[in-house]
C-alpha cells in the first residue's frame, strides 16, 4: 500500500529540488540592483507621489455597497424559484405563498433602509 504513494513522493522531491536549485542559481548568478531614492519611490502614472495613497471614502459608499450586495444575493435566490414556478404551482400554492413572504420581508428591509436614510447621500 505504501508503494502506491511512491510516485507522489518522488514528484514532490523533484519539485522541491527543482525550486531550490532554480532559486539558488538566481541568487548566485543574478545581478543585484542598485538602489536610489528615485527608483525606490512609488510610480503614480506620471503624477508626483504627494499625500496619502488612498483617498478616504464616506461611510455612505460602503453602506450602499453592502445593501446592493445583500439585495442582489436575494434576487439570485429568486431566479431558480422563478424558473421552476410553473412546475411547483401545479402541485400546490405553498411555493407562491413562501415566495410572497420572502419578497415581503425584502420589501420591509428596503423600507427600513429608506426610513433610516441609508440611501440618502445628502445627510
Amino acid at each position: 500500500m505504501l508503494s502506491d504513494y511512491l510516485p507522489v513522493l518522488f514528484q514532490m522531491i523533484i519539485a522541491i529540488g527543482f525550486a531550490a536549485v532554480v532559486l539558488s542559481l538566481s541568487v548566485v548568478f543574478g545581478k543585484s540592483a542598485r538602489t536610489s531614492a528615485s527608483k525606490d519611490s512609488a510610480y503614480e502614472c506620471g503624477m508626483l507621489p504627494i499625500g496619502d495613497g488612498a483617498p478616504r471614502f464616506s461611510v455612505k459608499f460602503y453602506l450602499v455597497a453592502m445593501l446592493f450586495v445583500i439585495f442582489d444575493i436575494e434576487v439570485v435566490f429568486m431566479y431558480p424559484w422563478a424558473v421552476q414556478f410553473r412546475d411547483m404551482a401545479q402541485i400546490s400554492a405553498v411555493p407562491l405563498l413562501s415566495m410572497a413572504g420572502f419578497a415581503g420581508i425584502l420589501a420591509l428591509a428596503y423600507v427600513y433602509a429608506l426610513k433610516k436614510g441609508a440611501l440618502n447621500w445628502k445627510s
